[in-house]
């Protein structure tokens, strides 16, 4: 078809070109004998170029007559605007006498509007200057609209066609011709609209635009359509305007429009129920529980319900009016109750009958009836037994609904001197099988055993779970020493000697010993491993031992630092060291004799020791000695 259209397109164009010098002469010869004067004369007064497109250009020709009887040159040309220029001949050019010349003038537009010019010809003639005035309209291109650019069908019966009116309009300054429209998209197509089309500038064609939906859902296109300023329309324009005036254009312009289509394919009525399903799960025996669907017409058409109809031991529908229309798109809400007579699962069904696509549309129901709930305590009571006076202690305890339906606990009292609950927000609902742990709390203010109860109140089939509280209120821990005071004897150097000691918790709470110290020389323990703590009535046994380093008595304590009521418990402590045993002389004086006096030590050594008079006395009597015989040496020597 393309190639066609180019054949024809070249075969116009050659007949015109052929034809156009004799036509040209036709019309010199037209105007010479209308316009007889001597010198040089013109065709045509003056040239009119019409609508041209900007970016393209138009070329006219006139031609100039020698009627002198010898021959003429024509020097040169100027033209007086950019827009206008002389194509042909190259000057100087000569025209015989008689003869005519043919000038060809182009008209190239850079922008819209009008446009006038002359061309001055000086020639070596008695008329020496020729004057052509020239105008011309510079117009834009073809340009291809549509309207509407978007076309929408809303809903379309599967089967049924919806159309629209489509309009292509030449809004440019040229003629455009249409020489393809594209459809696309599934459904949608066009009619009325023969291609290639030429438009003239302003004029408008209508077609149709058909959506015949096969499928229902959503669908969209376009429609695309090309135009352009053809040769053909050129040549087309050249043979009603004649022959004496040619028109081309250096570029063809391309339009492109697109038109965007959407349209919806509906189904014919269709029914259906959201949700799509009930679970009533867990419903107490005696009690009941509802909820609510809706039915809805997705189709395109009308439905009518006429029956409902509902299965299932428990089960139950209500707001449901029968029958029933629906148009297209409408939705209705109806509840289904479920009110178990007996406990265990049970399952049903609501068949819902019309004239719908679907017929029969079936909504599953699914429920289990329980028995009512009811609570337990883990442990079933509470014993805190000995707390201290003045601090506290807390249990854990734990409820839970063991059964089949939710309970509400609306109620937790605590009764018993120092007994209290925390940790338990109420009211608090437990659905079946849920637990709760909360704390009980047992601050004794005074001695002696205490009983109490926490009673919890709920709407389980127990009202009232009891719970037995106990403890115990005990004075505070105090450390007891067996014997009060440590006193150790006389202990030999170098020796050691151990007492037990025993500390006893004689309070009514524990009591934790963090140090013991003992002071004076020699004194320790040993068999206490700190820290240590002693319940109630709790004794511990250890050793004390004294080992003195030197003779003479020693007094020290052993204190005792613990977290009692006496936190420091201090011990007296006393011993003596004494030294070894040793030997012994009384001095007795007989002549020059010495008597000595033998002990034996612990070590079985034999020593002999001296008294300090026998001592004294054996000098004595060695100086009365050795004075003696210095005076009777004295007296011999007289």
């Amino acid at each position: 078809m393309k190639d066609l259209r180019v054949r024809w397109n070249v075969l116009v164009i050659f007949l015109a070109l052929a034809t156009a010098p004799a036509c040209q002469l036709l019309s010199a010869n037209n105007s010479s004998n209308q316009r007889q004067s001597s010198g040089l004369t013109l065709s045509n007064g003056s040239l009119d170029f019409g609508n041209v497109v900007v970016g393209g250009n138009k070329t006219l020709t006139v031609t100039v007559i020698n009627n002198t009887s010898s021959g003429v040159t024509l020097v040169s040309a100027a033209v007086s605007k950019a827009e206008f220029s002389l194509t042909s001949p190259s000057m100087p050019a000569t025209i015989a006498a008689g003869q005519s010349l043919p000038l060809s003038i182009s008209f190239t537009p850079s922008s819209t509007g009008s446009a006038s010019a002359k061309i001055t010809i000086e020639t070596d003639s008695p008329t020496p200057e020729i004057v052509l005035p020239l105008s011309a309209n510079g117009v834009p291109a073809g340009q291809l609209s549509a309207n509407p650019l978007t076309i929408t069908f809303g809903n379309v019966k599967v089967g049924d066609s919806a159309t629209q009116t489509e309009t292509f309009t030449n809004s440019g300054g040229s003629d455009l011709t249409i020489s393809q429209a594209t459809v696309s998209g599934a459904g949608f197509q066009i009619t009325g609209l023969t291609l290639p089309l030429t438009l003239t500038p302003g004029q408008s064609t209508n077609f149709s635009v058909v959506f015949t939906p096969k499928t229902s859902g959503s669908a969209s296109g376009t429609i695309t359509a090309t135009g352009s300023a053809s040769l053909s329309s050129f040549a087309v324009h050249l043979l009603r305007t004649g022959f004496n005036r040619g028109k081309t254009h250096t570029n063809d312009t391309t339009e492109t429009v697109t038109v965007d289509m959407s349209g919806m394919g509906t189904a014919p009525g269709l029914l259906a129920v959201a949700p799509t399903s009930l679970s009533f799960g867990n419903v107490q025996v005696g009690t009941s529980q509802s909820q609510a669907a809706t039915l809805t017409n997705s189709g395109g058409t009308s439905v009518t319900i006429s029956q409902a109809t509902t299965t299932g031991a428990g089960f139950s529908l209500s707001g449901l009016s029968l029958p029933l229309t629906l148009a297209a798109g409408q939705s209705t809400n109806f509840n289904v109750t479920f009110a178990p007579q007996s406990t265990g699962s049970v399952t049903g069904n609501i068949a819902i009958l019309s004239d719908a696509s679907n017929p029969t549309l079936n909504l599953p129901l699914s429920g289990t009836g329980v028995a009512a709930g009811s609570l337990t305590a883990n442990p079933s009571s509470l014993s805190f037994g000995n707390v201290q006076i003045g601090s506290n202690s807390t249990l854990s305890e734990t409820v839970t609904n063991s059964g089949g339906s939710s309970v509400t606990i609306s109620q937790a009292t605590a009764t018993g001197a120092g007994f209290s609950v925390s940790g338990l927000s109420l009211p608090l609902t437990l659905t079946a099988g849920q637990s709760k742990t909360f704390s009980v709390v047992f601050a004794p203010s005074s001695a002696g055993s205490v009983s109490g109860n926490l009673a919890i109140i709920s709407n389980g089939s127990n009202p009232t779970l009891n719970i037995p509280l106990s403890g115990t209120g005990v004075t505070a821990g105090a450390l007891g020493a067996n014997p009060s005071s440590l006193s150790f004897g006389s202990v030999q150097i170098g020796n050691n000697s151990t007492l037990s000691e025993t500390l006893t918790n004689t309070g009514g709470s524990s009591v934790t010993i963090t140090q013991a110290t003992t002071t004076g020389a020699g004194f320790s323990t040993s068999g206490l491993s700190l820290p240590l703590t002693l319940t109630a009535g709790q004794s511990k046994t250890f050793s004390v031992a004294f080992a003195p380093s030197s003779a003479g008595s020693v007094s020290g304590n052993l204190a005792i630092i613990s977290n009692g009521s006496n936190p420091t418990l201090n011990v007296p402590l006393s011993g003596t060291g004494v030294a070894p045993g040793a030997l012994t002389a009384n001095q007795r004086t007989q002549e020059f004799g010495v008597r000595v006096a033998l002990g034996a030590t612990s070590g079985g050594i034999v020593r002999l020791v001296l008294g300090r008079a026998a001592v004294l006395a054996v000098l004595g009597v060695a100086i009365g000695i050795v004075g003696a015989l210095a005076m009777s040496r004295a007296l011999q020597a007289i």
